[in-house]
């Protein structure tokens, strides 16, 4: 997929949430790291923290409801009337059992041509499975099934929550970081220019780590996917897994770059089963190559 896709939503917003955070409290004068020494780094340290992860787990707390509006999913319900989606619920309600879930996830359905599914929520008891309508009409049953399986792993293994902790962080450095540089552009410049001159660094810098932090983030989301493909395999079966990731394998091949990738839908990349390895930056891609996922489960070394 596109690089730019690539960026899934719960960095989206996080961005976002971040730089609204940034943008207020430079507005209100709320800046206590300024002494008239110069930055006080112990403070900054301890706000940023603050805001960093106050930003990642607002970030999480919306992903559901984020992706349920980015993406148009209709939730379903156990007793749809439509056999396929009812079979769904249940297979998905399923193998959140076998899992240990406290709770089942909503299950719903996009509007897609994509071989695609994603798992988000900001708990395990709250929690999401979506999946394409692309994935249900050209996936057999047993290839659904290794999806389905994968993205309850995702929420069993509380990728979600992961994901937030690694979030903050990245973004507690980031506004450290961004403030630094804020600061120290502004000193080069007139006492009077200063505190805006310093305000736009600040904003600049901070889009500019955040970016450079997602290859933090997408180490991470790479990671998760090994660790997802093996609760597959134990949720569902090794084969099932492999059949799936194959199947993917032989679509992204026969396929290539899709005009869909140029709209909302493919926002979403790195929470979804499939991603095609970046041609551009290797570093920022969410999804580990498909060969290599097929062969680790096929040897058995996840």
């Amino acid at each position: 997929m596109q690089f730019a896709k690539r960026i899934f939503l719960f960095i989206a917003v996080n961005i976002l949430v971040v730089t609204t955070i940034t943008i207020v409290t430079q507005l209100l004068g709320i800046q206590p790291y300024l002494t008239a020494n110069g930055l006080n780094y112990q403070s900054l340290m301890a706000i940023c923290l603050l805001w960093g992860f106050g930003g990642a787990f607002i970030s999480l707390g919306l992903s559901r409801i984020m992706a349920k509006w980015m993406m148009g999913v209709k939730v379903l319900s156990p007793h749809d009337n439509n056999p396929a989606y009812r079979s769904l619920v249940q297979r998905v309600h399923q193998l959140s059992e076998h899992a240990g879930l406290p709770a089942m996830p909503e299950v719903g359905i996009y509007e897609s041509s994509d071989l695609n599914a994603f798992a988000t929520g900001p708990t395990k008891s709250r929690s999401l499975v979506a999946v394409s309508t692309g994935l249900l009409e050209q996936m057999d049953k047993a290839e659904v099934d290794g999806v389905l399986a994968h993205e309850v792993a995702h929420i069993a293994n509380g990728d979600m929550v992961t994901m937030t902790l690694v979030q903050g962080v990245v973004n507690a450095f980031v506004m450290f970081f961004a403030r630094i540089a804020g600061f120290a552009v502004g000193n080069m410049v007139d006492e009077e220019k200063r505190p805006m001159v310093r305000f736009i660094t600040t904003i600049i810098a901070e889009i500019a780590f955040s970016i450079l932090g997602m290859i933090v983030v997408a180490k991470f989301s790479r990671a998760r996917e090994y660790r997802a493909d093996a609760g597959a395999a134990k949720l569902s079966s090794p084969h099932n897994m492999i059949r799936a990731l194959e199947k993917l394998k032989m679509n992204m091949h026969g396929r290539g770059q899709r005009n869909e990738e140029g709209n909302d839908q493919a926002a979403l990349a790195s929470l979804k089963i499939s991603g095609r390895p970046n041609r551009f930056a290797s570093l920022f891609s969410t999804h580990p190559d498909l060969n290599d996922r097929i062969e680790r489960l096929r040897s058995g070394s996840l």
